[in-house]
């Protein structure tokens, strides 16, 4: 019988290990998969004006307060926070109006010279109608600019922001000259939920943005924002070929609602002679400064405007689509001076 009670204790050894196992494996299995909470999630605030034209606020704003900082309204602190605009890109003409009409208010503290320079740039910019205008049936906008202003993803941001039910958006893309420029405009189309009109690359642009019209009257849509090829104001031959367009789509429409310029802001001054070529050529009725967010020299949309006499409708200041805004001159000079 012996080998019975060894049997027994062998099964009794291996019941044991079994349980103890058992235990073990319990102890290291993973935990049952519970879907876990969804985390509670805030979204940033939108950054103000202020944040996004720092780079600008502080180069003109560390200027004018080294010069305020100093004892007595003499000429050469007039001077100085003149060229401390002009630094700023605000323009010699608007930069010299401002400081005079300041000097002879009479201020007799910093603070007071600060603010009244901000009221005197402000009042340069005030009574300007500075409205999309979206009339037609629908509204022709054309949009212009040279190369690498930023001009294809302004049009994107301003396609969403028009964009309804009862005034659909159609994309006409008459850059034909620059390869996959009709492929880029057909993702943000896709990425805003718009329609588009593209022609085969090397295509006539004004024949483009002729089916782009007439598409557009065809399907219902409210506004037809028409790309064109960036180019060089000093190119003749590219700047007639956009002259072709606009005088096509002025003969198919009556008129172009809008003619947008799309000026690159970190240029400064060299703005101001592409938008007198590109005016000469098609009209332009509104300006789009573009990566103010990026730049030292914001001042130039003054000077744009002042030396021009086009408004300024809209700048760009970031890459999101909310980052494309109106100008309102009073929210610009605070943060610009900082007052």
């Amino acid at each position: 019988m012996e080998w019975y009670y060894v049997v027994v204790a062998l099964a009794l050894v291996a019941l044991v290990a079994f349980f103890v196992v058992r235990g073990r494996g319990r102890g290291e299995a993973p935990p049952p998969t519970v879907a876990p909470a969804e985390r509670a999630t805030t979204a940033a605030p939108p950054r103000s004006l202020r944040e996004r034209l720092a780079k600008t606020r502080q180069a003109l704003s560390g200027r004018l307060t080294g010069v305020l900082s100093r004892p007595g309204f003499d000429d050469d602190f007039w001077t100085d926070i003149e060229d401390s605009l002009v630094a700023a890109d605000v323009g010699v003409k608007a930069a010299g109006a401002a400081v005079a009409a300041v000097r002879k208010a009479g201020p007799d503290e910093p603070a007071a010279v600060r603010q009244l320079l901000a009221t005197e740039l402000v009042a340069q910019l005030a009574n300007v109608d500075r409205h999309l205008e979206t009339g037609g049936s629908p509204a022709v906008i054309l949009v212009v600019g040279v190369n690498g202003s930023g001009k294809t993803t302004t049009i994107a941001k301003l396609a969403q922001q028009l964009n309804t039910v009862d005034h659909p958006v159609l994309l006409g893309a008459a850059d034909t000259f620059r390869a996959g420029a009709a492929e880029q405009l057909k993702a943000w189309a896709n990425r805003v939920g718009v329609d588009i009109v593209a022609g085969d690359s090397g295509a006539d642009p004004a024949s483009v943005a002729y089916d782009a019209y007439h598409a557009a009257r065809a399907r219902g849509a409210g506004v037809v924002l028409v790309d064109t090829a960036g180019r060089l104001h000093s190119k003749s031959n590219l700047m007639e070929e956009l002259g072709k367009v606009a005088r096509v789509l002025r003969r198919e429409a009556g008129a172009i609602d809008e003619v947008l310029l799309v000026l690159d802001g970190t240029t400064g001054q060299n703005a101001i002679g592409q938008a007198r070529a590109f005016t000469d050529l098609v009209g332009v009725t509104g300006i789009v400064l573009t990566k103010l967010d990026g730049t030292a020299r914001g001042g130039v949309a003054i000077a744009v405007e002042r030396e021009l006499g086009i408004p300024v409708k809209y700048i760009g200041v970031g890459e999101g689509v909310g980052d494309l805004i109106p100008f309102e001159p009073e929210a610009f000079v605070d943060a610009l001076l900082g007052t």
